[in-house]
């Protein structure tokens, strides 16, 4: 026998009886989303399949389920072949007497962290307490609108490598923070989850896999999805009324306004929803879609396939190539709908992102690399080696740090793919 058939699950049977993980499910408009919070991996079924899970959960045969399913819906299900497509998400312990490998879970960033720890997270007053400190700051602003800061504010010292490494350690300690609230929100729900580096398009962020929030409420999903937000504008509102007390010319004054700007330069990111920002789950969540920029990216590639056939049928002798299925058709008519508009949004805001990365952010970083090295040269001042360091420290680290992570993604999708591959 190779290993291959020692290794495959054992054949289901109409007298074979399944135990199931403990799994967790939430209706969901007409479907029942089923998951398994500690490896997060979920699946959306109809209510057939949702009442199938519970009858195997019960102990039943998979023939007496396959009968209950018959009485109570009048239709025919293959429960044997349902088991399988579980059993490959992982969510089946034991076919009748043998056990099933269980892959280790994903690690969780804090694991000692408990819901108990951070259940105030999701408590009703904490939201309100966030509205009326933002309220309080807008009117001591609309008081004392001198008090705004500028960007000017950022440069709050005359070394330019200060400037650049205090900012530098302020705005990632404030994306640290802004992904921790996320964490310790979806911790108060139960949900594991991880902190780690990512890539959207050209930026370098960091990223919380809350995945299993999926399960909650939706008050507790949304608290999450918009826990970073809401951390940034408690940071700004608390840092107004310490510009209002202090003296403009000094270094507390400074600081602070360099530390406002820095808790809200973050925030029109968060609008960019083509990048699967705070606001773009937040917008899946509300229209009602399992996977927006999923199948977003699949009708706009679809649109494209189809302008090039309508291009090439125009040219002299050509043949008219067969056409595709419209994938979004497939999908719940509301989700059809929020789905072709996301993919105007997804194309358009791409686009826009990379032109604006290749007319100016690439420049400028080249240049300011490229002076950064010729000031490292002899003969230059000890300020200007300064400098020179902190531009190839910061922004060098930066442009390193997202290739490595955009390289680590790349191999995590490929081999993700080749495992997914069947094997003869």
């Amino acid at each position: 026998m190779t290993d291959t058939a020692a290794e495959a699950p054992p054949c289901v049977g109409p007298a074979s009886r399944v135990a199931l993980h403990e799994l967790s499910m939430r209706r969901d408009r007409d479907e029942w989303i089923v998951g398994r919070m500690a490896t997060r991996t979920f699946v959306a079924l109809p209510p057939a399949g949702a009442l199938a899970v519970r009858l195997l959960e019960e102990g039943l045969s998979v023939a007496r389920t396959q009968e209950q399913l018959r009485a109570d819906t009048g239709e025919e299900f293959d429960i044997a072949d349902f088991v399988e497509d579980l059993t490959a998400l992982g969510f089946v312990a034991r076919i009748d007497d043998r056990p099933l490998p269980d892959p280790e879970p994903p690690r969780a960033s804090l694991p000692w962290l408990r819901p108990r720890h951070v259940r105030f997270a999701l408590h009703p007053v904490l939201p309100v307490t966030v509205a009326v400190l933002l309220a309080a700051a807008l009117v001591v602003l609309l008081l004392r609108p001198g008090l705004l800061p500028g960007y000017r504010d950022l440069l709050w010292s005359p070394h330019g490598s200060v400037v650049l490494l205090s900012g530098a350690a302020a705005g990632w300690t404030l994306l640290l923070a802004h992904e921790l609230a996320h964490l310790v929100t979806a911790r108060a729900a139960g949900v594991p989850g991880r902190v780690r580096l990512g890539t959207r398009l050209q930026f370098l962020v960091m990223q919380t896999d809350i995945s299993g929030i999926e399960l909650a409420p939706r008050r507790h999903r949304l608290t999450a999805y918009l826990s970073g937000i809401a951390l940034n504008l408690t940071v700004a509102s608390a840092l107004v009324p310490v510009l209002a007390v202090t003296d403009p010319a000094s270094a507390a004054h400074r600081l602070s306004a360099a530390a406002l700007l820095l808790a809200l330069m973050p925030l029109p990111f968060q609008f960019m929803v083509f990048t699967r920002t705070d606001v773009y789950f937040v917008l899946q969540d509300l229209t009602g879609c399992r996977d927006l920029y999923g199948d977003g990216l699949a009708y706009a590639r679809y649109r494209y396939r189809r302008v090039l056939r309508v291009l090439r049928a125009l040219r002299p002798g050509a043949r008219a190539a067969a056409g595709e299925d419209d994938p979004s058709a497939r999908l719940p008519r509301h989700e059809r709908r929020a789905v072709r508009v996301y993919s105007v949004v997804l194309v358009v805001g791409t686009a826009l992102c990379l032109a604006f990365m290749a007319a100016v952010t690439l420049p400028l970083d080249i240049a300011l690399l490229t002076r950064a090295v010729r000031g490292l040269t002899p003969g230059n001042t000890p300020a200007g080696y300064a400098d020179s360091a902190a531009v190839l420290v910061t922004l060098g680290g930066v442009n390193v740090l997202w290739l490595v992570t955009k390289w680590r993604d790349h191999r995590a999708r490929r081999h993700a793919k080749a495992a997914a591959r069947p094997r003869p």
